[in-house]
């Protein structure tokens, strides 16, 4: 997914409220951007930290900027907009770039099933079971080359892989689709030491029969596009 506008870059002052982050343009002049991430951002709200903003033009827009990257100064980004991840899974499921679901011809988002849930995509095609895709952003990284889920304890993460358990139980693909919005990393893990809960209920829907795909991303100032799978796993010591 290309940004529609092109990215300026930026320093971080500080992160607030969640949804606030006040930023210095290289011109000295601070604005405030709009920070697309409910979650901790464990490890990127650093003070200081080089980012880059998507500017607009939008009379609607409250705020002018919208805060897009994080530069880690050593040739890799992190992207921190959550909604990010759905557009560019889509586009890939439309185009059948993701290997293992290349053969779903029908892309559909935002289904209802469940207890009152939406799957973020329902994957159907002719002689195939349906597809229920659910797709988690991944920004957190403590250890080198390592990914983790969560950065914050959620329990709308462990309802949603309950959820995909009964899916497979019926007989249905269930598929939690962790995408990594860091270029630094190859391998995907639980971090159950944030959140035992949800690492637990990832075991369960394991057994169950919820496949995980772990996908990376290239990530620059002009795009962020899905790149090569990942490992599911710690790397070895």
């Amino acid at each position: 997914m290309r940004f529609q506008t092109e990215l300026v870059p930026a320093r971080l002052i500080r992160r607030y409220k969640r949804f606030l982050a006040d930023c210095r343009l290289t011109d000295g002049r601070e604005v405030v951007a709009h920070c697309a991430n409910p979650g901790s951002m464990m490890g990127l709200a650093v003070a200081g930290s080089k980012i880059w903003l998507e500017p607009n033009d939008d009379p609607k827009k409250k705020l002018k900027f919208g805060w897009r990257l994080v530069d880690h100064e050593n040739g890799h980004f992190t992207g921190v907009d959550t909604a990010l991840p759905n557009r560019a899974v889509k586009a890939a499921l439309q185009a059948r770039e993701i290997e293992a679901l290349a053969e779903y011809t029908t892309v559909r988002p935002e289904v209802k099933y469940g207890g009152n849930s939406r799957i973020d995509f329902l994957l159907s095609a002719n002689n195939l079971p349906d597809a229920y895709v659910e797709v988690k952003s991944v920004t957190l990284s403590r250890t080198a080359e390592l990914a983790e889920f969560p950065d914050s304890v959620t329990a709308r993460g462990a309802k949603h892989l309950g959820e995909l358990a009964k899916v497979a139980a019926s007989g249905h693909r269930a598929i939690l689709l962790y995408l990594v919005q860091r270029t630094d990393c190859t391998h995907v893990a639980m971090a159950d030491d944030i959140d035992p809960t949800y690492a637990a209920a990832h075991a369960a829907a394991t057994l169950a029969g919820v496949e995980t795909l772990c996908i990376g991303t290239h990530i620059s100032p002009q795009a962020v596009t899905l790149a090569a799978p990942l490992v599911l796993g710690r790397p070895a010591s």
